[in-house]
């Protein structure tokens, strides 16, 4: 990623996470998937930063709501992550529109993270062909711009 995008990710993120410091400060309400009590266990969080095509906004957000969450719970439960929160911006001068983020308790949660959501998107959808559909339409909707590991500083 070029500097300048790099910079640009980085002030998003700063942005982010301070708009969501001061609406937890607020009483705003949460994601969907209610924060675990031991989500203050998180040390390291993985950051999933994608962009919605021209136009799907509204439709990948509806996406994430309606599919992508019922997932995640289905993943929180059996262990995967500790929470979950996911970020929406729509602005055309941020490299994002849409930043998922899983607090995790260590880097063993992490190494599974992926396979636990694949895992729990098959229980919820046992047809292969149904959820090679959802896919694809998923992938019709946005395009992966980044993502990294972060350490959690307390």
């Amino acid at each position: 990623m070029p500097p300048s995008n790099v910079r640009a990710v980085i002030a998003s993120l700063s942005l982010a996470v301070t708009a969501s410091l001061i609406s937890g400060c607020a009483g705003a309400s949460r994601s969907p998937v209610a924060a675990a009590p031991a989500a203050s266990g998180a040390t390291i969080a993985q950051v999933y930063l994608w962009r919605a095509r021209p136009g799907k906004f509204a439709e990948y957000s509806r996406y994430v709501r309606e599919r992508a969450e019922p997932i995640d719970r289905e993943a929180q439960r059996a262990g995967a992550f500790l929470d979950v929160t996911t970020f929406a911006v729509n602005d055309t001068t941020v490299p994002w529109t849409h930043m998922r983020v899983f607090l995790l308790r260590d880097s063993t949660q992490l190494q599974a993270l992926s396979a636990a959501l694949a895992a729990a998107g098959a229980r919820l959808e046992p047809d292969s062909v149904r959820r090679r559909q959802m896919g694809e339409y998923s992938a019709s909707l946005r395009d992966r711009v980044g993502g990294t590991v972060t350490q959690l500083l307390r």
